[in-house]
Parts: C-alpha cells; structure tokens; sequence
C-alpha cells in the first residue's frame, strides 16, 4: 500500500473536490481520522451520507494520486 503525506492528501482534495462539505469530510476522515459517528456529528449528516461522501471523494482524489 503506498502512503501519502497529509499534504499530498489534502492538495489533491481542495483541487479535485468542488463541494466544501465535501472536501472538509474527506480531510477529517483521511487526515485527522475520524471515525463515521463522529464525522455524522459534526456536520449533522447521517452516517451513510458521510460514507457515500468518503466513498464517492476517495475514489476521485486517489485516481489522481497513481
């Protein structure tokens, strides 16, 4: 498994994620690690929105990182 920096990471979210929502879910999950629940909390999502939106911006930011 190859390992990105927080940096890597977080660039290729503000860049390829239009939704701010969005881009803030994907670096509290993938830079701070939070867990579903406590993402759910924090922006008043449900836990299967928060997944959908993991999931879904996952998949874009890391086809760039290849």
């Amino acid at each position: 498994m190859i390992e990105y920096t927080n940096s890597t990471i977080r660039e290729a979210i503000n860049e390829h994620i239009h939704s701010q929502v969005d881009r803030d879910v994907l670096c509290a999950r993938l830079i701070d690690g939070l867990t579903y629940e406590k993402l759910s909390e924090k922006f008043d999502i449900s836990v299967s929105q928060i997944k959908r939106k993991i999931y879904k911006g996952e998949d874009i930011i890391f086809k760039h990182l290849k």
